[in-house]
């Protein structure tokens, strides 16, 4: 070392006697050097010599060798890097990193410091503490090693619990999912299914998926499939699982639990049965009926089937006196007895369904003629005939029957059934125990519904049509935090409307197109008045027509939104279940491009369809509107309630808003507050108004000023 470093460490003040005994007794080095390559050090305490190696007097100025070189050199420009921009920022550092001591060991130590300042204010040294953390760092790599091995592997765990790798092999399972797989033990299973995407899965597919959600998720819950079992049995199981990675995020492999949940898919199997099916008389319910009707005429759209359809409506013609007079009891054994004499009377392939009450509905496919289908119904008034005995009584049911056939008297599913009932009501003019083929004059209705048609087609024209708003109500804070519009329609003939008898005529003409572009038009409009009047911003709910939902609805949006001014954020869009579930390809594709106008989304009616999660995983909603019909019964009957449950959390788990609609009592409220549902609107909170009356609310619940309250009470539709 020069004479001038010598001279320089020799003016150096040492510390007075107390603070260099209290240093010498730390566990650790304390340190002061410059802010330079080196990290050139101007004081070292005794404590240098046991955790580097070197005595003080080696590091000071750098004198035989710089504390940067006995930095590892993997963690050096680290090290660099937290310290320079942590004193930069005037803040205190603390960081673990690696040293090489003069015996040529690695240690780990923990370092904690700050940044000095000289005389012209200018950062120029750091003092810190340094101490070795070997022993600490090695203890906690030992247990997450150990952990991520074996935290899992649970010898006697009823579930099967597994590691496997990313190229489908298994790298240890415990004897449960042994079990669920069919191997006689652990070590069988692992030697003997190596390849888990083509020995395990029905469908291969099925972990592409799971190595897809793997890789963007980091896990999968509840993730269904059907695998094989050693003997070539299938079964159902569920996976719960997540990807195990080393410090540097190298994945290592995965691991989780398999539930086998074959009773429970059975279970589900008979509740989607039950679903479909008349509890009573085992027979195909309404819903399975236009499921069924839906898909035979596709078939003929399709020209899988260009025979005739018939569609018969059977009605029991006593039924009534002998509910009423003997009991329901006696009333079901009758309407079981009738239900398999009906199936008696028709081949596999057609179908026999309750559509309620006494009303059955039989559809024969592939008919001949007209006298094919008379043969048939011949048959079933013969049978339905037969003496019927309860006790010691005997009754003798007649029923009368309506038909439809397609494609005569119809080739849609409303159509066909509102024609067989129309021939059957004609059936019953006639005397009973009878069938009628419908005709066109039956339909009494047929003249009111084209009038009410023409009506339809002026309506917007004449300004006839007006929207009601319903307020939606935060369940958190209870809130005026939205509106759904509701369309009205006021005739000078027939005076109000309801929408349940001109919206389906406007679905089925047409007219849906531009009565729909009206409603989002004027609401849009109203919404933006609301706010240049003062009032709060709010989001205004529309509901869209199956025909609306085109590539042409965004566009159309899109010059709604331009044209009134109102930010996309405050409308929001709503679309049914069944139609958002009808083509789902072409449906994602629209949403898409709605939601990137930055329009809200919700799915009005769920519950009501078949919705795949997997596809509703995938469709860009905010929320879910749980239907009515389920809100309606939540206090009498436990599987609506459970469904509004079910539907609340499911919401949640896929990070969605819950609207329940329908809301009447302060029971049903309760409950939906204490199951977490966000959002509800109903009776109970508010039926549907007019403009003039739902500003005035706005007004008192926004606390408006004198001005803005006269101005908001002086809106009207703007549109």
């Amino acid at each position: 070392m020069s004479s001038n470093h010598s001279a320089v460490i020799s003016s150096i003040a040492r510390p007075p006697r107390l603070l260099e005994t209290l240093l010498s007794n730390l566990d650790g080095m304390v340190y002061r050097g410059r802010l330079d390559d080196d990290w050139t050090m101007e004081f070292v305490s005794e404590g240098c010599s046991a955790l580097t190696g070197y005595e003080p007097q080696a590091l000071l100025f750098n004198r035989r060798i710089s504390y940067a070189r006995i930095i590892h050199a993997d963690d050096l420009a680290r090290v660099n890097d937290v310290i320079r921009s942590s004193v930069a920022a005037g803040h205190r550092f603390e960081l673990e990193y690696r040293i090489l001591r003069a015996d040529g060991q690695v240690r780990w130590v923990w370092g904690r410091g700050v940044g000095i300042a000289g005389a012209d204010g200018k950062l120029q040294w750091v003092e810190a503490y340094v101490q070795d953390v070997t022993s600490r760092k090695e203890s906690d790599q030992a247990l997450l090693e150990a952990e991520r091995r074996y935290r899992s592997i649970f010898e006697n765990a009823i579930e099967g619990v597994f590691q496997s790798t990313a190229d489908g092999r298994y790298i240890a399972v415990n004897p449960a999912l042994a079990r669920i797989y069919g191997y006689a033990s652990p070590q069988e299973l692992i030697i003997g299914l190596r390849d888990i995407e083509h020995q395990l899965y029905v469908d291969p597919e099925r972990r592409a998926e799971f190595m897809r959600t793997m890789a963007e998720v980091g896990s999968v819950s509840n993730f269904e499939s059907r695998v094989y079992r050693r003997d070539g049995q299938i079964i159902w199981i569920s996976e719960n699982a997540r990807t195990v990675r080393d410090d540097a995020g190298t994945l290592l492999f995965y691991e989780g639990t398999v539930e086998a949940i074959t009773e429970r898919k059975l279970y589900e199997a008979e509740i989607r049965h039950q679903a479909n099916h008349d509890a009573l008389t085992g027979l195909p319910n309404r819903s399975m009926l236009h499921k069924h009707l839906r898909r035979a005429l596709q078939n003929r759209e399709q020209g899988r089937s260009g025979a005739m359809m018939a569609v018969a409506f059977v009605d029991l013609d006593q039924f009534k006196f002998i509910n009423d007079s003997l009991g329901h009891l006696v009333g079901d054994d009758l309407l079981k007895t009738i239900a398999r004499r009906l199936v008696s009377c028709v081949r596999d392939t057609d179908m026999v369904a309750r559509q309620g009450g006494d009303e059955f509905v039989l559809v024969l496919q592939n008919q001949a003629d007209e006298s094919r289908i008379s043969e048939v119904l011949q048959r079933i008034l013969v049978t339905v005939a037969q003496p019927w005995a309860n006790g010691d009584r005997e009754f003798h049911i007649t029923c009368s029957i309506g038909v439809s056939r397609c494609p005569t008297d119809g080739d849609d599913v409303e159509t066909l059934l509102k024609n067989a009932d129309a021939a059957m009501y004609r059936a019953k003019e006639l005397g009973r125990n009878n069938f009628q083929f419908f005709a066109g004059w039956m339909d009494v209705q047929a003249s009111k519904r084209l009038d009410l048609l023409v009506s339809l087609r002026r309506a917007v024209e004449r300004e006839e049509f007006s929207l009601y708003y319903q307020p939606k109500i935060s369940m958190a804070d209870g809130r005026l935090i939205g509106a759904e519009a509701l369309i009205r329609w006021n005739t000078p003939s027939q005076g109000m409307i309801a929408p349940d008898r001109f919206i389906p005529l406007a679905e089925e003409t047409g007219l849906i197109a531009p009565i729909g572009e009206w409603v989002l038009r004027t609401a849009c409009s109203q919404n933006k008045a609301w706010q240049k009047a003062g009032l709060p911003p709010m989001c205004v709910a529309v509901n869209l027509s199956p025909r609306q939902l085109d590539r042409n609805l965004p566009e159309l949006v899109s010059q709604v939104l331009s044209e009134s001014g109102l930010s996309p954020s405050w409308l929001e869009l709503e679309i049914t279940e069944n139609v958002v579930m009808k083509d789902a390809g072409k449906t994602v594709a629209t949403l898409n491009a709605l939601k990137r106008l930055g329009v809200q989304i919700s799915v009005d009616d769920f519950g009501t369809g078949y919705s795949s999660l997997s596809y509703l995983r995938r469709f860009p909603v905010d929320a879910l509107k749980i239907d009515k019909s389920f809100v309606r019964d939540i206090a009498r009957d436990n599987d609506s309630a459970a469904i509004v449950k079910a539907v609340i959390s499911l919401g949640h788990i896929l990070n969605l808003r819950v609207i329940a609609e329908g809301v009447e009592d302060q029971e049903q409220y309760n409950y939906l507050l204490h199951n977490g549902c966000d959002h509800v609107q109903g009776y109970l909170l508010g039926k549907p108004v007019s403009v003039e009356e739902f500003t005035r609310r706005l007004a008192l619940e926004a606390g408006a000023s004198g001005d803005a309250r006269n101005q908001v009470q002086a809106l009207r539709d703007p549109v």
